[in-house]
């Protein structure tokens, strides 16, 4: 479906992003993966060593303009061009308001939100000639909230007014700015969690069960296959309609 698209996928080292890796040099495109350090990159890798012709793995710090710029040239001069980027790196939080610290709610707007801009903002160049795709990592509670936590939340909003914006603003260069809203999804984090936490989660959601990575990275496939050709500006709830 990608017909040798070439994809950077950030915080592609588990989870969604590994899962959406995959998917993606399954169908045919070439996959950049960032990862946060060398080994987490390097077991990626390993686990798809089968395509290892056409996927390559960097861990720049997505805060710094220059590591990140570097790591797109790398990119360019390895496969021509820039046609994807997915910007999935996020950290959650679950503190509540009173134990929370201002170093705390910073270090989640920086990875967020702020590191989806710089990526964002350095990706847009190598993509102004012949058009890309850019898809965000969003959150079912940048819809409904959550109960503790105000960070995430609010980076999630973030997330989601930047990828309305940009759709309007990089649509005269081809450019599609699309997010995707996952719910309750079967990551380390939530495989940890014990039954009777899990339970009452599932019983909450009308498809009788949480979601797979899979189920994301298949959102994300759509939305940066031409098949979506004519989809920009849209949040796409992927939560089986457990609305929490």
């Amino acid at each position: 479906m990608l017909n040798d698209s070439v994809a950077v996928i950030t915080g592609a080292t588990r989870g969604i992003g590994f899962a959406t890796a995959k998917l993606f040099l399954e169908n045919n495109a070439k996959v950049v993966i960032f990862g946060s350090r060398e080994e987490s990159v390097t077991k990626a890798l390993d686990k798809l060593s089968e395509y290892k012709d056409n996927v390559l793995g960097m861990y720049p710090n997505l805060n710094n303009e220059n590591e990140v710029a570097n790591a797109f040239k790398k990119v360019v001069d390895k496969f021509g061009k820039i046609d994807i980027l997915i910007n999935n790196a996020g950290i959650s939080s679950s503190t509540p308001l009173d134990n929370y610290t201002y170093e705390e709610f910073s270090k989640i707007m920086d990875l967020n939100v702020n590191a989806m801009f710089l990526c964002t903002k350095l990706v847009v160049p190598y993509m102004k000639e012949n058009g890309g795709v850019i898809l965000n990592t969003s959150s079912m509670v940048s819809i409904y909230g959550q109960s503790a936590g105000v960070g995430y939340p609010t980076s999630k909003f973030a997330v989601n007014g930047m990828t309305k914006s940009l759709a309007r603003e990089l649509g005269k260069y081809k450019i599609r700015v699309n997010a995707v809203a996952p719910g309750v999804i079967n990551t380390d984090m939530v495989s940890s969690l014990p039954k009777e936490v899990i339970a009452p989660i599932i019983a909450g959601i009308p498809l009788g069960r949480i979601g797979e990575p899979e189920d994301i990275a298949n959102a994300f496939l759509y939305l940066a296959s031409p098949m979506a050709s004519f989809v920009t500006g849209e949040i796409l709830s992927v939560d089986g309609a457990g609305r929490a």
